[in-house]
């Protein structure tokens, strides 16, 4: 099996994917995955594509992640590895990731802070004398 790359974005984010056949290993920016994300809620979000499709220990993954949170970056990360799985065997993958939502792009981004406020929607205070 050659290697397989695939990209994922969430807000400011950016995961590039490089999946090929192995032991099951996340390296990400060459570090292993229990190193890069301390958290085991977004440990779990990285491996959800790859336990629902039982794939866990059938590939060795290599990342490279850039830009935004730490939350954003397990999301964009997750899409990622969904896409991945896709081009590995679209018929078997496809369906289930579909129906968990892991191949949608969550394009919620920050709105902007505009001139004359404190914040995107927040206004100054109003007093009537």
């Amino acid at each position: 099996m050659e290697v397989i790359n695939a990209l994922g974005r969430r807000k400011s984010a950016v995961a590039r994917v490089y999946m090929n056949a192995g032991k099951g290993n996340i390296t990400i920016n060459e570090r292993p995955l229990e190193d890069y994300f301390k958290e085991e809620s977004l440990r779990y979000i990285v491996r959800q594509p790859l336990t629902v499709t039982g794939t866990l220990s059938n590939f060795d993954i290599k990342v490279n992640l850039d830009g935004g949170g730490i939350k954003g970056q397990a999301e964009a990360l997750r899409l990622a590895i969904s896409r991945a799985l896709c081009e590995v065997d679209k018929e078997a993958y496809r369906p289930v990731l579909k129906s968990n939502g892991f191949l949608t792009r969550d394009a919620r981004e920050v709105e902007r802070k505009k001139p004359g406020q404190p914040g995107a929607r927040r206004r100054f205070q109003f007093s009537k004398r």
